[in-house]
């Protein structure tokens, strides 16, 4: 873990751990007071896990440069760490960790850019699913890779390879436990329409072992898959970049129908910038603790740049502000067959 001063087998359906006796309970009203990263003001991507080690729950996110001077075009977005906080009291409060060491795979072009890591309890250790890119570039070209690493205590990690999806540019990786009991990689393909394809494996931690399944979610151009399950079905949102889009299956293996309610659409608007909507963007699913009355809830945790309300990066405004986001949360339950955001 690189320090800087702080400011401030799972069950089908949840590849993550739920919170373990030790764990204090994840709050519905986590993150109410926004996060932000004390190093450059730009977390995004974020993924939240408990560690049973200390009862925490940890978040960890792309660490954008977003006020880091002299930068051009999209230089801003690469050259990224991951970033590390951690909460005590079930995500209210935040304390800033610095960033993880160890990530970057052997002979990758330096300075290397680290995006969107998922975090997976597998067996008696975490896995993470990792965006590399080397170098840092001022265009959106280049390679990106998914890679694999291992960690028993979500501080020191291990590189166990990189997963040979037949694809240049891959990024975002999202990996659950389907109901047939089979874990799959969801993941972009840039070099493929932007859209959501597939692998499968029957042991998740050896990033040889995964078997393309190919296209999983066509059409419209998105990124950031995450999968889970809630009140019966298994759910898959999609940053769409216009809000999240909704789509559920009966296995997760398969079958993926859209949802029809609002367009198929969550985390449209939960906050405004100059008269417009600031969309939620690039989304975690955590589960919440059943609530009285028996309705099983998850918090939804995404980032959104407050004070710019556009869709694609390249069009923002020179005003430096534009690029800054932070990380938010709402709560998701389904209501009348369809999944809904609550408390925005």
């Amino acid at each position: 873990m690189h320090p800087q001063s702080p400011a401030t087998g799972s069950a089908p359906g949840s590849a993550r751990e739920r919170a373990a006796s030790g764990v204090v309970q994840l709050s519905p009203n986590a993150f109410k007071t926004p996060y932000r990263d004390p190093a450059w003001d730009g977390p995004t991507d974020p993924i939240l896990v408990s560690d049973h080690l200390t009862g925490e729950w940890v978040l960890f996110y792309t660490q954008r440069r977003a006020t880091k001077p002299g930068l051009t075009g999209v230089e801003w977005v690469h050259g990224t760490a991951i970033g590390v906080a951690r909460s005590s009291d079930g995500g209210l409060t935040w304390a800033y960790q610095g960033t993880l060491d160890g990530l970057v795979p052997p002979e990758t072009e330096l300075p290397a850019t680290l995006w969107a890591p998922d975090v997976v309890r597998i067996g008696d250790q975490w896995i993470m699913y990792l965006t590399v890119l080397g170098g840092v570039r001022t265009d959106w070209t280049g390679n990106a890779s998914i890679v694999q690493l291992a960690s028993r205590d979500l501080v020191t990690w291990e590189y166990l390879g990189a997963i040979d999806l037949d694809s240049p540019r891959v990024i975002d990786a999202a990996v659950a436990r389907c109901r047939d009991g089979r874990y799959r990689l969801w993941y972009k393909d840039e070099a493929r329409g932007s859209n959501t394809y597939g692998a499968v494996s029957d042991a998740p931690a050896d990033p040889k072992s995964w078997v393309l399944e190919g296209l999983t979610i066509p059409g419209r151009p998105h990124e950031g898959p995450k999968v889970f399950k809630l009140g019966g079905q298994f759910w898959m949102i999609v940053d769409e970049w216009r809000g999240q889009a909704i789509y559920r299956s009966e296995d997760a293996a398969g079958g993926w129908t859209r949802q029809e309610y609002l367009d198929g659409l969550i985390l449209t608007a939960p906050e405004t910038a100059d008269g417009g909507p600031v969309v939620g963007r690039h989304a975690d699913v955590v589960p919440l603790e059943v609530s009285v009355d028996g309705k099983e809830r998850a918090l939804i945790v995404y980032f959104t740049h407050p004070h710019w309300n556009g869709a694609d990066i390249d069009g923002m405004a020179a005003d430096p502000k534009t690029h800054l986001s932070h990380v938010r949360a709402a709560v998701l339950e389904v209501r009348d067959g369809n999944l809904v955001c609550t408390n925005v």
